[in-house]
């Protein structure tokens, strides 16, 4: 049996979701052998102690000159991920990344606004120039780089994927969203952390998802499909809310936004429509509707119907686990059933597994997540301008063709 050694980076929710995946992993012998976090070093010894791992570094440099180690699984926020991506690629190792890829953060303004006094037409310029540093890397090292993007891998998509290269189906018109009832984060509320708001946050996956499908349909009919444009409207809804009307959204954005609004249009001239927002109370909304020629598919990611529970009140049930971000557990609820699968997880952690093995690569590669960080930076300035984004190639934003 192959066997996979790791290094993780990062200690905090995305790790912790990493570790219940590799628990998952069949056919491929998965080794933790080391761990590095910044911070509170207990929450690193704490990590380290649940998932078994003996070894665990104060400065992640020190893990990449591990020999043994193969995969350096970055798990931290993305204001750190270019420089970890490219250090792990020019050691020789093979780089899993948590999304975002990258983003505008500037760090070395921590005490300004940077949401509000930077130009996102300079935001966008500079994720450029950090994504052709990245690629770079990745081309120079002849490594794999695997975008951890769940929605890839969602149960619901590749299914999609299945059904449009069965019917030979032309995508016309997609629908996507990710909303969420905020965030607890300390972080979500600064774009200086972040790299923006809930468009860079959540935005992230359903953006992914359609560019993947659009990519599986161009695959299938051996041709080159490209994002054209982008027109975006992105805003603070909950500004308007008093604290009591804010008991049931964690929202307090200080320079970024609550809910973006965009419109993809493709060379092909299909087009996509993605909502991201922090507004959706009881629980998650992550779905996507997909309308081609010749058929229609709606997938609901979460909430879905695959049990519909009703209860009463909530006695019995506080370590009993519902769907996330739930607020309450009385009344009906949308019970999340294997949702490491549903919501992708597990194939996600299992492809990139066997591509680590085998040197294949995955299906969640360095154009997704090139592309997607692309797409929501155009999003940005398009907002700030109000004016539609034509993006031609990998290096310039054009008006002239709009």
């Amino acid at each position: 049996m192959k066997k996979v050694v790791i290094g993780m980076i990062g200690c905090g929710f995305a790790a912790r979701l990493h570790l219940e995946g590799y628990k998952k992993i069949y056919g491929i012998e998965v080794c933790i052998k080391a761990a590095s976090a910044v911070g509170d070093k207990k929450v690193i010894e704490d990590f380290a102690r649940d998932a078994g791992i003996e070894t665990i570094y104060e400065d992640y440099r020190h893990m990449l000159t591990d020999e043994e180690i193969e995969v350096i699984d970055i798990c931290t926020p993305p204001f750190l991920h270019e420089e970890m991506v490219i250090d792990a690629l020019k050691a020789g190792k093979h780089v899993i990344c948590e999304k975002p890829l990258t983003g505008y953060f500037e760090q070395n303004n921590k005490d300004q606004d940077i949401g509000f006094a930077v130009a996102k037409s300079e935001m966008y310029q500079s994720v450029m120039n950090s994504l052709k540093r990245i690629e770079d890397a990745v081309s120079i090292s002849k490594k794999q780089f695997m975008y951890a993007e769940n929605w890839i891998y969602a149960s619901g998509v590749q299914k999609i994927k299945e059904l449009l290269i069965a019917k030979n189906s032309k995508i016309l018109f997609i629908h996507a969203e990710e909303s969420h009832n905020g965030s607890h984060a300390y972080h979500a509320a600064n774009w200086k952390y972040t790299g923006g708001g809930v468009l860079i946050r959540q935005g992230c996956h359903p953006i992914s998802g359609v560019l993947y499908l659009k990519q599986a349909e161009a695959e299938m009919r051996g041709e080159e499909i490209q994002v054209e444009s982008v027109l975006a409207d992105v805003g603070v809804t909950t500004a308007g809310l008093s604290e009591e009307e804010h008991v049931y959204i964690d929202a307090h954005p200080v320079d970024v936004e609550d809910l973006a609004n965009i419109t993809i249009t493709f060379s092909d001239k299909s087009k996509a429509h993605i909502i991201s927002g922090d507004m959706v109370v009881g629980g998650m909304r992550n779905c996507m509707d997909v309308y081609t020629n010749n058929a229609v598919h709606k997938c609901s990611i979460n909430p879905n119907t695959s049990l519909v529970s009703y209860h009463a009140d909530e006695v019995g049930l506080s370590d009993v686990y519902i769907a996330e971000k739930v607020g309450t557990k009385q009344g009906w609820q949308f019970v999340g059933l294997e949702e490491e699968v549903m919501r992708g997880y597990a194939g996600e952690l299992q492809d990139f597994m066997e591509c680590a093995a085998y040197d294949r690569k995955p299906l969640s590669d360095f154009k997704i997540a090139y592309d997607t960080a692309k797409v929501m930076y155009a999003a940005y300035q398009s907002a700030e301008e109000n004016r539609r984004i034509c993006l031609i190639d990998h290096t310039e934003v054009r008006e002239d063709l709009c």
